[in-house]
């Protein structure tokens, strides 16, 4: 997909809708907070950059002096701002994009998320080296679940397949293997926290594909209900109400460049 079809799906995030689906996602493993806090170096001050609704902003909180949320959406900033913690004292929520928002360096910790897929590299990673502190790494944060060996799996990525509007992103390892390719990144570190099992209903599951830029209904328009249709036969054909995984979360640290 070229930059303009990733940037247009990218708008997606934007909509009030696919904003509060993002409940239905599962947190970050508390394993992951204590990888960023051994991380964080003096002055004790975080930039979350592409924070979204604030999945790790709240948890840096309670251990960083300050941290600066910056997402370009309000409406992500509005349900971030529901959640609780959000009102901590410590956390500033900060509406603008990761290239041009204003920041207060210097940073002892700069964190991302998945967002990273919708910066501009060349414009990002000399921003944040230049607002790192002495010793301050970027630690890219993913997390992804496990679907083991279930039978209904394979049917079910042919179908998201079908209808997700082509191949908009790269794998996180790949993704950080092309930042590392292109210079942009060096890196220092790598963990992966334990896995942590969960399950959700079928309605909590399909919540949550509505909250991906590629599967929301502001994505799909008038084939959201043909892919809820199909998705819920293929669960019925397994005999499943529920959906089973395990949560992987990883984090890759280093410097930017």
């Amino acid at each position: 997909m070229s930059p303009s079809g990733a940037r247009e799906l990218g708008r997606a995030f934007l909509d009030a809708e696919v904003v509060r689906n993002y409940r239905y996602r599962q947190p970050y493993p508390t394993e992951i907070f204590e990888i960023l806090e051994g991380l964080l170096v003096e002055p004790r001050t975080v930039l979350d950059a592409g924070s979204g609704t604030g999945a790790l902003t709240i948890g840096l909180a309670r251990f960083a002096n300050r941290v600066d949320a910056v997402d370009p959406s309000a409406a992500m900033l509005r349900e971030a701002r529901q959640k609780p913690g959000a009102d901590s004292e410590r956390i500033r929520w900060i509406e603008g994009t990761a290239e041009t928002a204003r920041l207060d360096p210097p940073y002892g910790l700069v964190t991302t998320g998945a967002s990273i897929h919708w910066m501009d590299p060349d414009v990002v990673m000399p921003r944040f080296r230049d607002a790192l502190a002495t010793g301050g790494v970027l630690a890219i944060v993913n997390s992804e679940s496990d679907y083991a060996k279930q039978e209904w799996r394979d049917e079910f990525i042919d179908l998201i397949r079908r209808f997700e509007p082509g191949s908009h992103h790269l794998e996180f390892v790949d993704l950080v293997r092309s930042l590392e390719a292109s210079g942009h990144f060096v890196r220092e570190g790598q963990r992966t926290a334990a896995p942590v099992p969960y399950e959700q209903s079928i309605d909590d599951y399909m919540t949550m594909l509505a909250s991906t830029s590629a599967l929301s209904r502001i994505t799909l328009g008038d084939r959201a209900d043909d892919f809820a249709r199909d998705a819920r036969a293929i669960f019925a054909r397994n005999a499943l109400t529920r959906v089973r995984a395990e949560l992987v979360a990883e984090v890759v640290w280093g410097r930017p460049q």
